[in-house]
């Protein structure tokens, strides 16, 4: 009888403890597959053959078919415009072609660092044998810049590039088979190659030679010079695409979940940090995210929370400034309520010295909360930042909450040894169930309310040393530097500029797209007192701006 007894005692804690022992093998053997898939999946990523995933290559393509079939293979719903995919345009402008060169004498120049052509001038092959001092017909002509600027230094509506349009058209009209243009004044000229100008080409080559060139080669006026010129220009567009699914429940809000998966390429775009063409494989950046969200959205797809649709979303174009999140909030594939942002850009290294960022805290009042709750042995950053250099921040813009996950940078960044042997893939696990985690603790908070954050000068990570505190639109193809948004409690702000004006120049320096901007900061210091002229619609508008 006691036996009997003893043993159903025993019956209900051997059976409890043999379903623990089974959950416990169940959970380590779905914690194996998530490794395992998330391992395989950057290793093809990051393989030498997508020759770094460069947006609108051959290599973007292959990346973006195994994503693809990831999604084919675990029955997600496309919501692209096409399938799954979403194409945009990369507008890279006019470039100078190769062809393009100048000899003096045999000699040839250095492009843009002693001439370069300016964005209308013909494309033409040009030989002859001119003198500075004279005008011949039949010979290139030159034209010193310094006289008129004198002129007009204190005019506010004189324009340079118009003063030498009209120029070429007299000269052109009086023979002349091409114009050199310089300024040996000490005054700014603001002559420079415009890779947005879509006006019509002038008929003969337009090369304007900086001082350097001159010094060196067209210092002696009387001197005949014997002169070869070939000008080519090309429009350079290529097609990038970003990848969309969605998990519908039907539900009335919707949580984006976004990485990139585009890199640098052959650091063809200059954004590498490395020298040399190199393949550059991104595995941190960004297949260790694009794994973590294939892993996720495979999750969620087996046993998503009810309460909210969740729209995955693989941007391409991050790394030439958010162009791929950018295209997609101003021309989305679906239509939704948004609740809130998660990206996850650079995942992949983390470790006691690499925490987990999580950027985006202060967009939201419910984050707090969240995090309180999580318990999974991950050491936090918090960062209330909602804007920041990754795809979170067009969300934000557009006043979504937002959160931005990213384990740090380290020595491999935006270099060619980027690659899948020094990714932590245990980390990497541990970070994709706490974000499915995280969906879960949200699911019963309904939409989340919204937090303007105040953002930092995000200019002085790039060596500036001052900032408007502007975020630029990359993807503009106008004149000057459109704002894409206006970080709370900077210089811009308090001087009135909204996002959507143009920036067109600061002081005496004009300047026509991004990389020109920011050359033309680095010529001021904090306390400068400087005047900002803008276009907002069709008016042109002053500001008067303290740095």
């Amino acid at each position: 009888m006691k036996k009997m007894l003893l043993l159903l005692v025993l019956v209900p804690v051997l059976s409890w403890s043999q379903s623990k022992k089974k959950k416990k093998q169940a959970e380590e053997k779905a914690n194996a597959e998530l490794v395992a898939n998330i391992t395989a999946h950057v290793q093809y990523l990051a393989d030498d053959k997508l020759e770094g995933r460069r947006a609108g290559t051959k290599g973007e393509e292959l990346a973006m078919q195994y994503i693809i079939d990831q999604y084919k293979q675990m029955g997600l719903e496309p919501k692209g415009t096409n399938g799954y995919v979403q194409e945009f345009e990369i507008n890279e402008g006019r470039q100078i072609d190769a062809v393009t060169v100048l000899k003096v004498d045999g000699k040839t120049l250095l492009l843009n660092e002693e001439y370069f052509p300016l964005a209308f001038s013909a494309t033409k092959n040009v030989t002859g044998a001119p003198a500075i001092a004279l005008s011949e017909a039949k010979q290139p002509w030159f034209k010193d810049l310094k006289d008129v600027l004198e002129e007009n230094k204190t005019n506010p509506h004189f324009d340079v590039e118009e003063e030498i349009r009209k120029t070429v058209n007299t000269v052109a009209a009086k023979g002349a088979t091409a114009l050199f243009v310089y300024n040996t004044s000490a005054l700014t000229d603001n002559v420079q190659f415009n890779k947005n100008d879509k006006s019509a080409a002038v008929n003969i080559p337009v090369i304007y030679l900086t001082k350097n060139g001159v010094q060196k080669y067209f210092s002696d006026n009387s001197a005949t010079l014997g002169i070869e010129l070939n000008v080519g220009f090309s429009d350079k567009k290529r097609m990038a695409r970003n990848i969309i699914g969605i998990i519908n429940n039907n539900a009335a809000n919707t949580v984006i979940l976004g990485a990139h998966y585009d890199h640098l390429g052959y650091g063809e775009d200059k954004n590498a940090l490395d020298t040399g063409h190199l393949i550059h494989n991104g595995a941190d950046d960004n297949a260790s995210g694009t794994a973590a969200l294939i892993e996720l959205a495979r999750m969620l797809k087996k046993k998503a929370p009810v309460n909210n649709n969740y729209l995955i979303i693989h941007f391409s174009g991050e790394e030439l400034g958010l162009f791929g999140s950018k295209y997609w909030i101003e021309h989305p594939t679906v239509t939704i309520t948004p609740n809130y942002m998660i990206n996850m850009d650079m995942v992949g290294r983390y470790d006691t010295s690499h925490k987990l960022i999580i950027g985006g805290y202060g967009t939201s009042p419910v984050w707090g909360d969240v995090f309180a709750a999580e318990k999974n042995g991950l050491v936090f950053k918090f960062d209330s930042t909602g804007s920041g250099p990754s795809d979170h921040a067009s969300f934000y813009r557009k006043d979504i909450p937002v959160l931005f996950l990213f384990t740090g940078s380290h020595s491999d960044y935006h270099k060619a040894t980027d690659d899948w042997n020094k990714i932590n893939y245990e980390g990497e696990k541990d970070i994709v169930k706490m974000v499915y985690r995280l969906i879960e603790t949200t699911d019963s908070k309904g939409k989340l309310a919204f937090t303007k954050t105040n953002d930092p000068q995000l200019s002085g990570s790039r060596g500036f040393k001052v900032t408007l505190g502007v975020i630029p639109d990359y993807g503009f193809t106008g004149t000057g530097v459109r704002i894409d948004g206006v970080s709370a409690g900077k210089t811009a702000e308090k001087a009135g500029l909204q996002a959507g004006d143009v920036l067109l120049q600061l002081g005496e320096y004009k300047f026509v797209d991004v990389k020109s901007y920011g050359e033309v900061l680095n010529k001021f210091n904090k306390g400068d007192k400087v005047k900002l002229r803008i276009k907002r619609g069709t008016e042109e508008k002053d500001f008067d701006i303290v740095f």
